[in-house]
């Protein structure tokens, strides 16, 4: 019997994905678990294994289309099995058509259209949302009509193109120093008087008396530009709190415990300290450990700590699921398996799934301070930097100021201020320092 190759869900609030390259060809033979195909998204760049043994029947996704999960993209069989003339699912939920029917035209019903014009995409719900919108209004050019995030946006270029004489007095934007952006009310102060007004610069062009190469931006560097926009600017007012962690218990009983863990074949490293540390301070504040709603909070009974793996072309966050459940050899092994994995893109897509709070350890590449921006849709992001050796002032047995030289990092949180603040950031990050500081 005929199996069908599904587009999977790739990551947490991931509805989409672009087939970015087929590594089977029609007729040729594929095993189980076999590498059939390459899917970029805006958090993962990963393989997509067969899931049977055979012959690839049909490819119903041509490489560069970008598809919804759960959306039919090839089927695999015996030579001598038939199979639809095309999938069953592609017109509720695929962009474009297969790629033997691209050329034709296909006719649906008033009936079917208006239905598929009501099914929205999580992402295109979200933005109606965040711009207080009426999708009934919009023009969708998806199949059978449904709007698309395209289609959001193009509306919403429309509106801000519309001259503010047109709107209504009550729609026009209110002016004072109270609706600017902080920047602006000093670039006002600073400027010298004009006359005249000035106008917004255009978008500054190439520059012809300079020579270079311009680079293509990869589909990963896109997605995670456009999600990190969209985190910091549209969807959570950041707020970020600087901590300064002394590392002598903690790189004692590192150096102590590393060649025990090693005759056990697991490389301990910093990182799964400081999961460690990230999972003792969400239990004592699980408010930081949350996410916003708009019912209300909700607090996950697990720490699901998700883990930043820089890549190439950028970075995608495995998770450690049910970190509090983990000793130390523990988080090492999951460290170790899902970075190694990251890497080599062997990632399934459940590994990037279910992440409640974030930590991105900068200071492996020699970062001594960073503000993060959070993973969307968590409310926190620890960010770690290195461990460099700085003379402080501590105390004696005696209680005398005296000078020490000890291994110092910086480490920040940057939480969502909807969902906390700073009080509850700093009490975080004290239980984050004292469970490093006094590491046993």
């Amino acid at each position: 019997m005929p199996t069908d190759v599904i587009m999977p869900q790739l990551g947490e609030s991931v509805v989409e994905g672009t087939l970015s390259r087929w590594l089977k060809k029609v007729g040729e033979r594929v095993e189980e678990f076999e590498p059939l195909a390459e899917v970029t998204t805006d958090k993962v760049d990963t393989e997509i294994p067969s899931p049977a043994s055979g012959v690839v029947l049909a490819i119903y996704v041509a490489e560069g289309q970008t598809v919804e999960r759960g959306t039919r993209l090839a089927v695999i069989g015996q030579p001598d099995e038939r199979i639809d003339a095309a999938p069953n699912n592609v017109s509720a939920q695929a962009h474009a058509a297969p790629a033997a029917e691209r050329s034709a035209t296909s006719a649906a019903s008033a009936t079917a259209s208006a239905a598929n014009a009501q099914r929205y995409s999580p992402v295109v719900a979200r933005m109606a949302a965040e711009h207080n919108l009426d999708l009934s209004r919009i023009r969708g050019t998806g199949l059978g009509g449904r709007v698309t995030k395209k289609d959001v946006e193009a509306y919403l270029a429309a509106q801000r193109e519309t001259p503010a004489a047109e709107l209504a007095p009550w729609e026009q934007p209110g002016g004072g120093d109270l609706f600017k952006p902080t920047d602006e009310i000093f670039a006002a102060a600073n400027a010298k008087p004009s006359a005249v007004p000035a106008s917004p610069a255009p978008p500054a062009p190439m520059p012809s008396e300079l020579s270079g190469t311009l680079v293509p931006l990869s589909a990963m560097r896109r997605s995670i530009a456009k999600h990190m926009v969209e985190s910091k600017l549209h969807i959570a007012p950041h707020v970020t709190t600087v901590f300064e962690v002394d590392m002598t218990r903690t790189m004692a009983h590192w150096r102590a415990n590393e060649a025990a863990f090693a005759a056990q074949g697991v490389r301990l490293t910093l990182t799964a300290y400081f999961v460690a540390a990230i999972v003792r301070a969400a239990q004592a504040q699980p408010t930081l450990n949350s996410r916003w709603t708009d019912d209300g909070l909700f607090v996950p009974n697990v720490v699901n700590v998700g883990m930043a793996v820089a890549l190439n072309d950028g970075l995608i966050v495995p998770v450690i699921k049910s970190a509090q459940d983990l000793s130390l050899i523990g988080l090492a092994r999951q460290v170790n398996d899902l970075a190694t994995r990251a890497r080599a893109k062997q990632l399934k897509p459940d590994d990037l799934q279910g992440g409640t709070i974030t930590l991105t350890n900068h200071g492996v590449s020699g970062s001594l301070l960073a503000t993060p921006i959070i993973n969307q849709p968590q409310s926190a992001i620890v960010g770690v930097g290195a461990v460099t050796k700085r003379p402080v002032v501590i105390a004696d047995s005696d209680g005398n100021d005296m000078l020490a030289i000890r291994p110092m990092l910086y480490a920040t949180l940057t939480f969502d201020h909807r969902v906390a603040d700073g009080a509850l950031g700093d009490a975080f990050m004290r239980v984050f320092k004292e469970t490093l500081e006094n590491w046993r």
